[in-house]
């Protein structure tokens, strides 16, 4: 291993500062995310769980309170104790739709049931369902509330996030009908308890509604808080390789690793972008997710390749056409060419780490910096055989595989991109 200078040296204590000031962030929005409801605001509210009325299909007039509703299913919105949601971790989360009689389906459906509001001068809102497959909108007594997503004759479904809607001002001490409307996409995975609501909405006064909004936006933030921060490090990442890539003895490398870290970066951010807001809708959303990583191993191929002294033409040619055949099996819509792609991709990682253990310095470091690139790209084919949990929720808080391997992987690489500078002072 080549000696460590100065520069160097204060480049190391920068990583792992940073490192550790990015965990520092991390586990404190996880703890703070993670907290039960206070059991204050949850006692001066109501969670709407127990029966709805439930129909499959799509009618403007069963918003109406006057419907009759007399033939339609009954779903129990009754959350086990201790239940969440598979991903971000959130709380009373019920079965969807395909796990109450309808498997398969997508499209629209409807949820009503009556709600009394308590009599006196408080102002009350409803506060939405925190998880539906895909979009709704929230009617008190035909009315329209509103909604996340546009739905319709053309409608746009995005990411659910907290949602607090007022109810008029002459609804205390009345009893009115709430019926939500959703729907789910045509092209959203199918699973066995998806379909429309997993959470039920929330009856509460002001300013208890306002406080337990907070605590919802709270618990989303730290669901993907992590998509914000390891993109930010790709990012801080990419600085370094290319600010000190006149210093470094693998300059190629840097060049290709930096936009295979940028197309990361991206692709780890659209999580955050789609839960916090509605600038992605949901269609382009799995879109990215399903194309992104094509070119994304194509970069990582082409950057370890260059790691070694000298590169193999014939691997940059074989990730190329590795590519073009993932992006033909998405266009036709074939499971069997993305994995074959994929598995073969994965066979140009091995030979390059073969070529990376016979010669050149610093290969113990870059052989695990390689794996912890492996284990991020192909977490399904690498990690699922080991057994190892897709998601895990310190805190009560989703964290996935993933991101725990990038964890590890982007200081490794900035400790690697560090290593290959050289000894000589750049020239000004």
């Amino acid at each position: 291993m080549p000696p460590i200078d100065p520069t160097q040296r204060k480049l190391f204590i920068a990583i792992v500062a940073a490192t550790l000031l990015a965990l520092v962030i991390v586990i404190a929005d996880l703890a703070s995310g993670g907290r039960p409801d206070p059991q204050p605001l949850r006692a001066a509210a109501t969670l709407l769980d127990g029966t709805w009325r439930f129909h499959v299909g799509d009618d403007p007039r069963w918003a109406d309170a006057a419907t009759d509703e007399s033939a339609w299913e009954t779903i129990d919105m009754t959350a086990l104790p201790g239940s969440h949601d598979g991903d971000v971790g959130l709380p009373d989360y019920v079965g969807g739709w395909m796990a109450h009689g309808h498997p398969g389906y997508h499209g629209y459906a409807w949820y009503r049931r009556a709600v009394t509001v308590p009599a006196g001068h408080a102002s009350w809102d409803v506060l939405g369902p925190t998880l539906v497959e895909d979009g709704y909108e929230l009617y008190w007594n035909g009315r329209l509330l509103g909604g996340s997503g546009r739905l319709g004759a053309d409608p746009r479904v995005v990411g659910t996030r907290p949602l607090q809607f007022a109810l008029p001002t002459d609804a205390a001490g009345s009893r009115g009908v709430l019926a939500i409307r959703t729907y789910m996409d045509s092209g959203s995975a199918s699973s066995a308890d998806g379909g429309g609501m997993h959470t039920a909405p929330i009856l509460a006064p002001r300013p208890t509604s306002d406080a337990l909004h907070r605590v919802q936006w709270q618990r989303t933030i730290a669901g993907y808080i992590v998509e914000v921060i390891e993109p930010i490090a790709m990012l801080a990442v990419i600085a370094l390789a290319l600010g000190y890539r006149s210093r470094s003895s693998r300059k190629g490398f840097l060049v290709f690793a930096s936009i295979a870290l940028a197309l990361m970066a991206a692709r780890r951010l659209n999580n955050a972008i789609t839960a916090w807001t509605d600038l992605m809708d949901l269609t382009t959303y799995a879109w990215l997710a399903s194309v992104m990583w094509i070119p994304t191993v194509a970069a990582w191929t082409w950057a370890w390749n260059r790691w070694c002294p000298r590169p193999w033409r014939s691997i940059d040619v074989t990730a190329l056409a590795l590519a073009v055949a993932a992006l033909v099996g998405f266009a036709i819509h074939s499971a069997s060419w993305t994995s074959a792609s994929r598995l073969a991709s994965i066979a140009l990682f091995v030979v390059i780490g073969v070529r990376m253990v016979r010669s050149g310095p610093m290969r113990s470091l870059a052989i695990v910096t390689l794996a912890a690139v492996m284990a991020a790209l192909f977490g399904s084919e690498l990690l699922d055989p080991l057994g190892v949990p897709g998601i895990w929720f310190p805190f009560g808080i989703g964290v996935s595989r993933t991101q725990y391997v990038y964890a590890i992987a982007i200081p490794l690489l900035a400790v690697l991109i560090v290593r290959t500078l050289s000894l000589q002072k750049a020239r000004r």
